[in-house]
């Protein structure tokens, strides 16, 4: 899992999918993982969560929201924009990266089951900020994510100018459920590569 021109990490801003909240089971366990190696982590709810509601804000709210945590996290932990990584599950990271491509300073992004487009529609794809990400992403997916497809990711993320590194779970599903360590090794290992 080497990776070329990554940065130092310091920090690691994790963010939710649509249905869940900052203890989805796999950012807690993204959390716990990473802070071992003294990484500052924050897992943060969007605002239609602190509101209470289901239904998830428009994109500029939610990239607005995120573009705020990132800011007050890297100020919390004492590090440079640029050494901040972030990212998440599904939507979340999928905001993450667009907060990113909008020009949002960071080291690398995480992205944990990308939603590349919507089950059963393989041609509303979800990546017209790709050419915009010129750092490293992990992409973490299952083999049978009905958002995407191994081929159908691997495809899409060539318009990515950043290094790109695929993780797969062999029979996974968009929730990956049972595989938290999994994804959580996963990431430890992609972001220790730039820690000296």
């Amino acid at each position: 899992m080497m990776m070329a021109k990554k940065k130092k990490v310091g920090a690691l801003l994790l963010t939710p999918g649509a249905g869940a909240d900052r203890n989805q089971s796999a950012l807690v366990a993204i959390d716990e993982a990473v802070s071992a190696d003294g990484i500052v982590v924050d897992r943060i709810d969007f605002p239609y969560r602190k509101a209470g509601r289901k239904a998830p804000d428009r994109a500029p709210v939610l990239i607005a929201s995120v573009i705020e945590a990132a800011e007050e996290l890297v100020a919390r932990a004492s590090v440079a924009p640029a050494a901040l990584a972030l990212g998440g599950r599904s939507m979340g990271g999928r905001m993450c990266s667009m907060a990113v491509a909008e020009g949002l300073p960071a080291a690398a992004l995480v992205l944990v089951s990308y939603p590349l487009h919507p089950p059963g529609k393989p041609d509303n794809l979800r990546t017209e900020h790709f050419a915009a990400l010129d750092l490293p992403c992990l992409f973490v997916s299952g083999t049978r994510d009905a958002f995407g497809t191994p081929a159908e990711l691997e495809a899409a993320t060539r318009a990515i100018p950043g290094p790109v590194t695929h993780e797969w779970v062999d029979g996974g599903s968009h929730g990956l459920r049972g595989a938290d360590g999994r994804v959580a090794d996963v990431v430890r290992s992609w972001i220790s590569v730039a820690r000296p």
